[in-house]
């Protein structure tokens, strides 16, 4: 560790803005229905708004994966904090469709530049026990998730408007912009060892790093997709749809906080297989469960997709060190990718499933207008109830593969010790 860090202050900044990130996930995953409604948005509409953040991150984790040793992590993290306070009040004042599109790109953009310097300061800071601290850093993205969804929960059921709800928000990034701007921060893992560029840039044509880059696709879908549209699809299956979120990202807690048993237990590799397995056993509860034996599936889900994001970066960290911030970088951009892409496609796709549950002929915009009679209100309501499931019964063979990608993995890895990313030098 380099002298006159204070490595403490640092990974509770770190996390104070990831905090903010899943925030943001968990505000706008209660309020989307909201937002629809004061907005006269469709479904497809909303889709593309939440996928905007999804968008913005993974353009923003990928180019600052590439500048962030040229221009420090302490300059990302600050263009965090004016991205994050941008888009936030933005969102507060936010008239319909496009500015709520702009602010969430901004947001989007400020939690991937979040997650491009935080990734590899906490690999420098803490390079002797990687896998674990990335758990203990991202426990914050499904705690402040759980906290966001609470904070929607409780605040709309005291009629408490979805702006107040947004600008609470403003108290964590505040405090962690003002820690990163008077810290003094170390250099990348990477740097400090002296790997060149361009021995990190071939690194990254590593098959291993490239199948983890593919399954990367199918762990954030799985976790991310399913978490940010679980009040949409479920709500009419439950009158508290946001709650499974809370139940399933609680958990999530609970186990990353938990995870150095885990992980030493385990192996990264056979932690994934868990999760994959878990994961699907989850979804499917989900996607077939009624009344209350809906928590259960959120419980499982929540064990399952638990270690996903943080171990998919601790393995690429601990088994492919030279790939440095790039290769972590590159690993949470082609997720949120991923996610973005797939979050449009099931927008349409559940517009889709909706209207063909309809009568012959109908306009989803008639049935979700303000004059739409309450006979039409009750088939949209039923139309919504069966079409929820199906989009998670469809995301369900994602971990299916996944589980049988993980294993091949595991045997793969077997017998093989880490390299060091000071080995060569």
């Amino acid at each position: 560790m380099q002298a006159n860090i204070n490595r403490n202050q640092l990974f509770v900044a770190s996390c104070l803005s990831l905090l903010v990130t899943s925030l943001s996930f968990g505000i706008r995953a209660g309020i989307l229905n909201k937002l629809g409604t004061d907005f006269q948005l469709s479904t497809s509409q909303l889709g593309t708004i939440a996928a905007t953040a999804f968008w913005g991150f993974p353009l923003a984790v990928i180019i600052g994966g590439f500048i962030v040793d040229i221009i420090g992590m302490k300059r990302l993290l600050e263009l965090a904090f004016i991205f994050h306070l941008a888009g936030i009040l933005l969102t507060i004042f936010a008239g319909g469709f496009w500015s709520l599109f702009i602010s969430t790109l901004l947001i989007g953009i400020a939690n991937g530049t979040v997650e491009a310097a935080c990734n590899p300061l906490v690999t420098s800071l803490y390079s002797d026990n990687k896998t674990t601290k990335l758990n203990h850093f991202h426990l914050w993205f499904p705690g402040g998730i759980v906290i966001g969804t609470l904070i929607s929960f409780y605040f709309t059921k005291w009629g408490i408007s979805w702006q107040i709800q947004v600008a609470t928000m403003l108290i964590p990034t505040i405090i962690y912009g003002f820690l990163f701007f008077k810290l003094k921060f170390p250099v990348t893992e990477r740097v400090a060892a002296g790997v060149s560029t361009a021995e990190m840039y071939k690194s990254l044509g590593n098959f291993l790093f490239i199948f983890m880059i593919i399954c990367m696709f199918g762990t954030a879908i799985t976790e991310l997709f399913t978490g940010q549209w679980i009040d949409v699809l479920l709500k009419s299956v439950t009158d508290d749809a946001i709650l499974i979120l809370t139940i399933s990202t609680g958990v999530m807690v609970v186990g990353r906080a938990f995870a150095k048993p885990i992980v030493k237990s385990f192996s990264p590799q056979g932690v994934l297989v868990i999760s994959a397995a878990l994961s699907a056993v989850g979804l499917y509860l989900l996607g077939h469960s009624t009344g209350n034996s809906i928590y259960i599936g959120a419980l499982v889900f929540g064990i399952g997709v638990c270690y996903f994001w943080p171990t998919m970066l601790g393995f690429v960290a601990e088994n492919l060190p030279k790939t440095g911030a790039v290769g972590l970088n590159l690993m949470g951009g082609a997720g949120m990718f991923a996610v973005s892409i797939y979050m449009m496609i099931m927008g349409k796709f559940y517009d889709e499933k909706v209207l063909g549950k309809l009568p012959a002929g109908s306009n989803l915009a008639d049935y979700n207008a303000s004059s739409a009679t309450p006979e039409m209100g009750a088939a949209l309501a039923q139309a919504k109830t069966a079409a929820g499931p199906e989009i998670i019964n469809a995301t369900l063979v994602i971990p299916i593969i996944l589980t049988a990608a993980f294993i091949g993995l595991y045997f793969y890895m077997k017998g093989k010790t880490k390299p060091s990313i000071h080995a060569a030098h």
